[in-house]
């Protein structure tokens, strides 16, 4: 497990510009680095012009859940560049061992900083 940096003044200028969204953590799937209630800033333009890397923090589509927005670490990148993604609490996540690897398509953004 890494850690995740504290927001800087880089990153808040990026998020009070809407270069960043805020999202709140919900459940237990990402403790013990990430809490119920603790807001992360998103970069959902970091993909555009270079892929997700394992170990990232992303928000990405939940594949069986329309609008559903999930927060995981990208534990592998498949052959066919598909991803797996695994919360940091494996008996509280439900996650790539549910519901398979995930397009490129349905990663939409890197979490950047812990937000307040």
């Amino acid at each position: 497990m890494t850690t995740l940096p504290d927001c800087n003044g880089s990153e808040f200028i990026c998020w009070l510009l809407r270069r960043r969204q805020r999202r709140q953590i919900e459940g237990d799937s990402m403790l013990p680095l990430l809490q119920a209630g603790e807001e992360v800033l998103v970069d959902f333009h970091a993909y555009r012009r270079t892929a997700p890397q394992v170990g990232e923090i992303v928000v990405a589509e939940h594949p069986q859940k329309p609008n559903f927005e999930i927060i995981k670490r990208i534990n592998m990148v498949l052959p066919d560049k598909t991803y797996v993604l695994y919360g940091e609490n494996l008996a509280a996540s439900s996650d790539s061992r549910q519901f398979g690897p995930v397009a490129r398509s349905q990663i939409l953004g890197r979490i950047t900083c812990r937000f307040g």
